[in-house]
């Protein structure tokens, strides 16, 4: 008796429909065999990259990759290869701390990371640079305006003079041109002068 000859007729019809043809089992056969070449294929030259450094770690998004980063301060991978000198350190260091010097401790963390915290969060002077090409920039456009104000515009109207500029709004004045909210209703007409 089979493990289908429990199930009701209608799961006994589907369980039938999802078995594999001959067909489309060689064509699963055939994508999982592309994938797991691509997968070897992306090992591979990620291995190449790192050479012989030890991965440690998940890293940033998964990569085997060196970032020193306050935010994500655990790298996948160390920062120096593996030599002999780092071989014996690491072999001291399975040991008893208190019996490494302060300069193996040193060369343990160098070989693990290039900077340190406080390495990472000095100011790097990059503010300068940023500063000095904003007010370059600004400066050109300076010239630039001051040479299209000589060269490019054509002089201004005399109506806009101050004798000229007076004279109109005596005129307005005169003429009680808007006298709700204007000029005319900040003019004292009796004396002759502004409210």
């Amino acid at each position: 008796m089979s493990p289908s000859d429990h199930l009701p007729a209608c799961q006994k019809n589907n369980t039938a429909e999802m078995a594999l043809t001959p067909l489309s089992r060689n064509a699963l056969k055939v994508m999982l065999r592309q994938v797991s070449k691509h997968q070897q294929i992306a090992a591979a030259s990620s291995l190449s990259k790192i050479g012989n450094r030890e991965v440690v770690g998940f890293g940033l998004n998964g990569d085997a990759s060196y970032i020193d980063r306050v935010d994500f301060p655990m790298p996948a991978i160390r920062f120096k290869e593996n030599n002999p000198d780092i071989q014996a350190l690491r072999e001291k260091e399975k040991g008893d701390w208190g019996k490494l010097t302060l300069e193996e401790k040193k060369a343990l963390y160098r070989a693990s990371f290039c900077q340190t915290f406080s390495e990472m969060k000095a100011p790097t002077g990059e503010w300068k640079s940023i500063m000095g090409i904003t007010l370059m920039g600004a400066s050109f456009a300076v010239w630039i305006y001051l040479w299209m104000k000589l060269f490019v515009y054509s002089p201004l109207p005399d109506t806009l003079t101050e004798e000229k500029m007076q004279a109109q709004l005596k005129r307005m004045i005169d003429l009680r041109a808007n006298p709700i909210e204007g000029y005319s209703a900040q003019w004292d007409y009796e004396k002759g002068d502004w409210k």
